[in-house]
């Protein structure tokens, strides 16, 4: 008798799984953001909110966790209920980490499910207007003259971090890295005269390269971004062969049923189709890409490998 009503009780439990998958969402979903406000990532879930809102018919809160370079708010997610309530909007950082950290609080590629690469998000080298460079080659002649210039990041870790990572090591220079909580942290400062230089993403940068507040000297990207069509590539202007191409995508917590993954995937795809929406991200530097699951893990984990071998080649330490 005992065994049929265990038998009986996962049947239940099963049932009550699959109702719920299938009413899904009942709730407000969180998309955490592990940067500051104001910063890429924030632009980015504030835009894809009322769309997604629109069509999932619940509240979508966007929770910005920084620190740690991302680590504090992808670990808030890899240990969050796996049922679709708590998704993760995160950059290259992502697969950057494994190789930066000898420790790290979850495992990329087993705490974590890739639903989607959302969003190409090019760096920009930018500088100081002070600054006497107006090409990537005039500030690597200035940065060998004068040994000790800082370059700024969104955080340790971060594909900011590593974009500068690889550009010091290309070029052969002597920069100091100095990693804030968030793109929004770091603009006032490289503003203001503060920091040098910074490998920010262009949506937290576009706006103050066109009030002149900033001078955009290269694309980190292969390709030139529709936002800046005139820019060169970091390549093109000076140090051929550089590239720190950077993205944002979408994660649930390992366990996540199917259904909802299934279902966000196609919520998601469709948002990021739409004509006003993708105009609006362009404007802001944004390249709308669909990458679904099966493709976008095999990145990651082809991404994970590229970063850990230049980070060893680099010397570069999480601070």
């Amino acid at each position: 008798m005992f065994q049929a009503l265990t038998g009986a009780a996962l049947i239940l439990l099963g049932n009550c799984s699959t109702a719920n998958s299938q009413a899904y969402p009942s709730k407000p979903i969180r998309i955490v953001v592990p940067y500051a406000p104001g910063g890429g990532g924030d632009t980015l879930a504030r835009l894809l909110s009322r769309p997604l809102n629109e069509r999932l018919g619940q509240f979508i809160i966007v929770d910005t966790r920084p620190g740690a370079g991302t680590i504090i708010g992808t670990d808030l997610v890899a240990k969050a209920t796996p049922d679709g309530y708590t998704l993760l909007l995160n950059t290259s950082a992502f697969t950057i980490n494994p190789g930066l950290h000898d420790k790290l609080p979850f495992d990329a590629m087993r705490d974590f499910i890739a639903v989607q690469k959302l969003v190409s998000l090019p760096n920009v080298l930018v500088v100081h207007p002070s600054l006497p460079a107006n090409s990537v080659s005039e500030l690597i002649n200035y940065a060998k003259a004068k040994p000790g210039l800082t370059y700024a990041s969104s955080g340790t870790g971060t594909g900011a971090h590593l974009a500068g990572e690889l550009f010091r090591s290309m070029a052969g220079l002597d920069l100091v890295h100095i990693p804030y909580k968030g793109g929004g942290a770091v603009m006032p400062d490289v503003i203001a005269g503060r920091v040098h230089m910074s490998f920010a993403t262009l949506p937290s940068s576009l706006p103050h390269i066109k009030s002149g507040k900033l001078r955009a000297l290269g694309l980190a990207s292969i390709t030139r971004s529709p936002a800046l069509p005139h820019l060169p590539t970091i390549s093109e202007a000076g140090l051929t062969g550089y590239d720190a191409s950077n993205w944002m995508g979408l994660f649930v917590p390992a366990g996540t049923p199917a259904m909802i993954v299934n279902r966000l995937d196609a919520v998601f795809r469709e948002v990021i189709r739409l004509p006003d929406l993708k105009e609006k991200l362009l404007a802001q530097g944004f390249e709308p890409v669909v990458v679904g699951q099966q493709d976008f893990t095999k990145t990651i984990a082809e991404e994970i490998m590229k970063w850990r071998k230049l980070i060893k080649e680099s010397g570069a330490k999480a601070q």
